[in-house]
């Protein structure tokens, strides 16, 4: 069982946490369901390194094995690993990171806990969106300066943005 893997949704319960919504499509073939490493590799951009790191620290705690012992990867696995990909994006910690996978594997019982890590990440995804449109103020202020002292026409986007 993979990390991501969830009892299916009756139609009268709430929708099984599938960690990523909705999962975008991958460059993968209709009807394939395993691959190897190298295919991963080249689906998610992440090293074949990373791969066998995450599967060492806890964060992709079960990945499938051929009979000759090669990794076998899932779309199911493939999902789990843009979402961590996601998540590596906003910051947060590999601890916190293999701490959602645990609760993950603990079943439904860890809803709230989640949603609390969850929340705590998204509140430092917005601060540092704060951040960064005071530093894009900043920096266009300065290019608006030395266009004006140079002589040299604004362009498009930085002439709105002074508005």
């Amino acid at each position: 069982m993979t990390v991501m893997q969830t009892p299916p949704a009756d139609a009268g319960t709430t929708p099984a946490d599938v960690c990523s919504a909705p999962p975008r499509r991958h460059p993968r073939p209709d009807g394939q369901d395993r691959y190897t490493i190298s295919e991963v590799v080249a689906f998610t951009g992440l090293t074949a390194h990373t791969l066998r790191w995450y599967e060492r620290i806890g964060l992709m705690p079960h990945v499938d094995r051929s009979h000759t012992g090669q990794r076998r990867y899932s779309n199911r696995d493939l999902d789990w690993l843009d979402f961590v990909t996601k998540l590596r994006l906003t910051g947060m910690p590999v601890a916190d990171m293999v701490r959602y996978a645990e609760l993950v594997r603990a079943g439904e019982t860890t809803y709230g806990e989640r949603r609390e890590l969850l929340e705590s990440t998204r509140r430092d995804v917005l601060a540092r969106i704060a951040e960064l449109h005071d530093t894009l103020a900043v920096l266009d202020r300065k290019i608006g300066f030395y266009a004006a002292e140079s002589g040299t026409p604004q362009t498009a986007e930085a002439a709105v943005r002074h508005r």
